[in-house]
């Protein structure tokens, strides 16, 4: 199942892209990273057997165990790819939240897009780790 992040904003350099590529590489499962601009720019279109993740505060608070099971449900029940979408400063309306599979939250406070996206992947790294039955809380 293809893991694709998209979200506003551009990473550029600095420690938070280090980051995030170091679990990006680190993951098992094809990975796809599209930045769109703060405003304006398209999504890509959906595709067929997609979920769409939308990291919203008011979202589910899932632990790491709870995230790698609904990801192995998704990939078992033949799902493509599981598409996380990361707003802008704003975040989402009220009528895309309504469009989305699950809405996740890294906990009521609001993070700046470069750390959410920081923290998306190693839960994605993380939670695959756990399906794979490799130590997950290690990081060696």
């Amino acid at each position: 199942m293809l893991l694709h992040i998209v979200a506003r904003g551009r990473i550029g350099r600095g420690p938070e892209a280090d980051l995030v590529a170091r679990y990006v590489k680190r993951l098992a499962w094809p990975v796809k990273i599209t930045e769109l601009p703060d405003t304006g720019g398209r999504l890509p279109p959906p595709e067929l057997q997609m979920r769409t993740v939308m990291l919203d505060e008011t979202g589910e608070m899932l632990g790491s165990m709870a995230f790698a099971d609904r990801l192995g449900r998704w990939r078992d029940d033949g799902v493509r790819e599981a598409r996380f979408l990361i707003g802008a400063a704003d975040g989402f309306d009220d009528a895309s939240r309504t469009q989305a599979d699950l809405l996740l939250s890294f906990g009521r406070a609001t993070w700046p897009h470069l750390l959410a996206r920081t923290m998306l992947a190693e839960q994605l790294w993380r939670a695959t780790s756990i399906l794979a039955n490799h130590p997950y809380h290690r990081e060696g």
